[in-house]
């Protein structure tokens, strides 16, 4: 967030021209016909099971690895490294005249299958990182005189290793032999619920011979994709009753779903009102800038979690201090400060500290920090009063003792903390940035998630295409690569500027905001991007800043914040 107003903050320019390049070489794909009875998979060892055997990586780049797989007990791990982009090839014998359809499972860095050499036109599709398995399919025909076709994986310079496994060529006999095509799995049996707490279900089911994964379902829509035997579905109102179902999945396809099981939340023990289904996050400036000069008690009615901003870093490594300008805020007191707290709290809301912002820079970085920062923070929340903590770093993070640090923090404060998350956009592009692993990795205990969608270039929509900021489609796009890549619906919000003055660049009317919140949530009001499900638990929107709303007659807390709460 900017303490200075209209001052863009620095971010690395280079992943809007790689969002481009990438975007751009994508190919238009035909789709294929239905097979006939005689096909088969054309590719030998298509799961890795025999290790490398029939398959070629450039550069040593390519291993095969016990875990993950998707299927069976291997799957190939592919590095790409300096000029290489771990590229992995087998030479698979086909038919000529036929039309073939390709696809595997991938999960990890950006990841790319194709095939050459068809005889008409070349084929190739690929995704960004993804923090689950994912299949990618196409299908090419070959030429009169082609009998055999290049198949390719690879991944992107630069970027994560990625795993691929289940690569299969399907179509006519191509007569040089493959693996058999596996079964579809039978229904999971012996669906139970493990336990319960006031935000989330723990399940248990039995192993399903020849599944190498399994599908949560929640009310009829799924919210998990996993491949072990248990699953838990957080993001969940407390004293709550949800029914569950579960599926098997593999190559073949998906099971029929299980019996449904009925799983309760207990009641919160916050001792306080809950956090409502749909939430707006104001963030509160504890500082002059030019914003309306507010106290806790001036933020306005609709603003459900207050985010103060910001707490300041210590001499002490990973340690965090938070110091009220009274005056800068006209004399505030620290005592009239925490008296508001309790006001707004009584009054339902949930009042937070923010650590970072544009220019703040906490380093946790081993296990003392982390210790450090989760100590000084519950300090802070024992001192004033407050609900939890934002992480607003902007200047970078370390996702294991970020982990380490916030689930310490937990263990202290209980059940009833709230953890927000402020990433820039370039943050949330992959499952493989710290942010966005930070954020999977605590997914039980986090609040939410209100990305900033502002201050920031082009960037990828979950569907490959490249948008910029300031439209419908830049919101919903970037949105659906986090209800994506793993955090549940309720743990998701748009981040915008209040008013023009709130950022460098990115403001959006709240006219804009509430149709990207339809389209998510309700499938209405889309741009030219339209998910491909809906997200009625989406939880809501934030801004920077309850001062820079005020300054603006409130136009944004009046607009977005009753549409917030009139959401299915």
């Amino acid at each position: 967030m900017d303490r200075v107003p209209g001052m863009p903050r620095r971010r690395r320019t280079w992943a809007g021209a790689l969002a481009g390049v990438l975007a751009a070489s994508v190919l238009s794909l035909a789709g294929a016909g239905p097979a006939s009875a005689a096909d088969v998979n054309n590719t030998k060892n298509a799961g890795y099971e025999s290790g490398l055997a029939n398959w070629t990586c450039s550069a040593g780049s390519g291993a095969t690895v016990s875990s993950p797989v998707h299927g069976g007990t291997a799957a190939l791990k592919a590095t790409p490294a300096g000029q290489d982009n771990a590229r992995c090839t087998q030479t698979v014998a086909v038919r000529p005249n036929s039309t073939y359809t390709l696809s595997a499972w991938v999960q990890g860095g950006y990841a790319y299958l194709g095939a050459s050499g068809t005889g008409t036109t070349d084929v190739s599709t690929w995704t960004p990182d993804s923090s689950s398995w994912k299949q990618l399919t196409t299908s090419f025909t070959t030429g009169a005189n082609t009998t055999s076709v290049t198949v390719y994986t690879h991944g992107w310079y630069g970027q994560a290793a990625y795993f691929a496994d289940d690569v299969s060529v399907f179509g006519p006999d191509g007569g040089g032999g493959g693996d058999p095509d596996p079964v579809v799995p039978s229904t999971p049996a012996g669906l139970n619920v493990a336990s319960t707490t006031s935000s989330s279900v723990s399940l248990a089911w039995n192993t399903v011979s020849g599944a190498t994964g399994y599908n949560v379902y929640r009310g009829g829509t799924k919210v998990l994709a996993v491949s072990g035997t248990s699953a838990t579905v957080s993001g969940l109102a407390a004293s709550t009753s949800y029914s569950f179902q579960v599926s098997a999945t593999n190559a073949a396809g998906e099971s029929a779903k299980s019996t449904a099981v009925t799983g309760t939340t207990r009641a919160s023990t916050g001792g306080g009102t809950a956090l409502p289904k749909h939430a707006v996050t104001g963030y509160w400036q504890n500082f002059n800038n030019g914003a309306a000069v507010q106290k806790i008690s001036d933020v306005q009615s609709q603003y459900d979690i207050i985010a103060v901003a910001f707490a300041d870093a210590t001499t002490t490594p990973g340690a965090v201090t938070f110091n009220l300008d009274s005056a800068g805020l006209g004399g505030y007191t620290v005592d009239q400060f925490k008296a508001d707290i309790r006001a707004k709290q009584a009054a339902g809301k949930k009042v937070i500290v923010s650590v970072g912002g544009e220019r703040g820079t906490v380093s946790v970085n081993d296990a003392t920090s982390a210790t450090n920062f989760a100590n000084s923070v519950y300090s802070l929340m024992q001192t004033y009063g407050f609900d939890g903590v934002d992480i607003d770093l902007e200047n970078g993070l370390n996702a294991t003792y970020m982990t380490q640090a916030l689930r310490s923090l937990s263990s202290k404060a209980g059940s009833s903390l709230i953890i927000t998350m402020a990433p820039q956009t370039i943050d949330m592009q992959s499952t493989s940035n710290s942010y966005f692993q930070t954020a999977l990795n605590i997914k039980d205990i986090l609040t939410v998630v209100n990305m900033q969608y502002y201050n920031s270039g082009s960037m990828l929509g979950c569907d490959g295409k490249v948008y910029s900021q300031g439209s419908v489609d830049f919101l919903t796009a970037l949105a659906c690569i986090q209800l994506q890549g793993g955090l549940a619906p309720s743990q998701v919000g748009l981040g915008l500027p209040a008013s023009t003055r709130g950022a460098g660049s990115g403001y959006v009317s709240p006219t804009i905001v509430n149709n990207a919140l339809d389209c998510l949530a309700k499938g209405t009001n889309c741009g030219s991007f339209k998910p491909s499900r809906t997200y009625p638990d989406l939880r809501g929107a934030m801004t920077w800043s309850t001062n820079w709303d005020a300054t603006a007659g409130n136009a944004w807390s009046n607009a977005v914040g009753p549409h917030v709460h009139g959401l299915p």
